[in-house]
């Protein structure tokens, strides 16, 4: 077995208010293999994103991890000071986010600001890092890169100017990148391109890639194994073929239940009743437990930690077994 790239251990995010303290990560674990994409996958507010910001440090104030460690290459990071951080945000950790123009600076041309990354965080010359930058804009996909570099941000279209944050990403070559939700904004044709560009990435320099999306589409055609979501915790992790064919967490089951399918003739998909609780509102026992149809007294007073069940881990009293799902 290879070691793990990334380790996330019983992460807990809280937010102090006024009217006490909100907690937005509960309990979260789960571990990141070199040249490997993990998605995680759930509702808005399921806490996809939180996650990713906790492990890139970059927790909106007042966020902030109260508990738990998340290691980078067996190196605890979550305790970092900020100086510190920022440098392996961007020498180890590359960070692709939805909106490519929240993360372009409209007053730089691309070349400038690929150029400063680079010889920020690379031992390399202005004009090598210009050379470094060209191969990098070519090897996203960007054509014409040794004009295309002296470009602004509003020259490139939208698809253009996520490869070019992920050629941001990669500058440094990093050993993880988090990409939170990098093709939800995209049409379809660039999206396959896209989700291409990160699986060579993670097969030619061996990262490990954590990919958050609502999308399911995306995941069954990038990950390799995948992280459901709910509410804050994980509610069960596993193989993205098992996740998707033989889910064991009942709010797994109902998020595939939902997709619809090209060989089956459906009036209607199937619904998830109720809606995600709010973090001032988060049900005793089990989160999911008022929309789920096999809750049991036990699951409104005990909260269910992981457990094995089929080929995945869920945290549920009463999962879904092989059998049933088929």
């Amino acid at each position: 077995m290879t070691a793990p790239l990334l380790e996330v251990s019983h992460l807990r995010v809280e937010f102090p208010t006024r009217r006490g303290t909100l907690l937005a990560l509960d309990d979260i674990s789960f571990s990141i293999a070199p040249g490997e994409i993990l998605g995680v996958v759930g509702e808005s507010g399921a806490g996809k994103s939180l996650t990713g910001a906790a492990i890139i440090g970059l927790l909106d104030p007042p966020g902030r991890i109260a508990a738990g460690e998340i290691k980078l290459a067996g190196r605890r990071i979550d305790n970092l000071p900020y100086e510190q951080m920022r440098r392996v945000r961007g020498r180890e950790i590359g960070a692709v986010f939805q909106d490519p123009l929240t993360s372009l600076n409209p007053l730089y041309t691309v070349g400038q600001q690929l150029v400063e990354t680079i010889t920020t965080h690379l031992d390399l010359s202005a004009s090598q890092a210009r050379v470094r930058a060209i191969e990098l804009l070519a090897s996203t996909g960007i054509p014409a890169p040794a004009a295309r570099i002296d470009h602004y941000p509003h020259q490139f279209s939208g698809g253009m100017r996520q490869r070019v944050v992920i050629a941001l990403a990669l500058a440094a070559n990093p050993k993880l990148i988090v990409a939170d939700e990098p093709t939800t904004a995209l049409d379809v044709s660039i999206q396959a391109q896209i989700i291409a560009l990160l699986k060579k990435v993670c097969k030619e320099q061996g990262a490990a890639v954590m990919l958050v999306t609502h999308d399911m589409g995306v995941i069954a055609e990038t990950c390799d194994r995948v992280a459901v979501m709910y509410a804050g915790r994980v509610a069960e992790i596993g193989p993205v073929a098992d996740i998707i064919h033989r889910p064991a967490h009942p709010y797994t089951v109902g998020l595939m239940g939902s997709i619809p399918a090209m060989d089956e003739d459906r009036e209607r998909l199937l619904q998830i009743d109720g809606s995600m609780p709010r973090l001032t509102a988060i049900p005793p026992g089990c989160a999911f437990n008022p929309r789920c149809p096999r809750v049991v007294d036990r699951c409104r007073i005990d909260r269910p930690d992981l457990f094995d069940v089929n080929a995945t881990r869920a945290a549920c009293w009463r999962p879904v077994t092989v059998e049933v799902a088929r």
